[in-house]
């Protein structure tokens, strides 16, 4: 019987001592992911933002660049896990919070949720690597440890609408290279 979905650990980082996504009780649906390095997750309460709503609260006017500048802050963060899925071509993985991140740590996925096709995995551009996209919305900058669980990916299949002129295009690239 051939294996249809799970997890290897990309080339780059098969010596690092990484473990593969694991579920943590037996009716879990979601397989926890670890960070694959130590990774810091600055506070989006920080500097230019802060500014920019003080600025706002005095009712006072922001230019493009105090906007720009305080927008910077608000970048979500690609936190890797060394990990790779693989699916059958009509499923996909569904990433989410875990349930303590938000409550306890203050970082959330800023998306809600992530999408890892089918086709992501060993892409040309980085193996299919998955990366959690992260932000902190605590006062202080959070320390991210290597091993701790960041995430949780639960498999799941999708369904195609009637009539569809299927996609022609084959991904050529890593994490979002189907923007536009």
């Amino acid at each position: 019987m051939k294996v249809k979905r799970g997890f290897k650990i990309v080339t780059a980082k098969k010596d690092q001592g990484l473990t593969l996504p694991q579920r943590q009780t037996a009716q879990a649906a979601g397989y926890d992911f670890a960070a694959s390095e130590d990774f810091t997750l600055p506070s989006i309460w920080k500097g230019n933002f802060l500014k920019a709503l003080w600025t706002l609260h005095q009712q006072k006017q922001l230019g493009d660049a105090d906007f720009q500048a305080a927008d910077k802050c608000l970048k979500p963060y690609l936190v890797p896990t060394g990990i790779k899925a693989y699916m059958g071509k009509d499923e996909f993985l569904l990433l989410a919070n875990r349930s303590s991140g938000p409550l306890k740590r203050r970082l959330i996925l800023p998306n809600g949720i992530g999408i890892v096709d089918a086709d992501y995995y060993d892409n040309e551009s980085n193996e299919g690597e998955i990366f959690f996209q992260l932000i902190n919305f605590g006062l202080k900058d959070y320390h991210i440890k290597k091993g701790e669980r960041i995430g949780q990916g639960i498999f799941l299949p999708y369904l195609l609408a009637d009539e569809e002129t299927a996609p022609q295009a084959q991904r050529t690239g890593g994490f979002g290279s189907t923007q536009k």
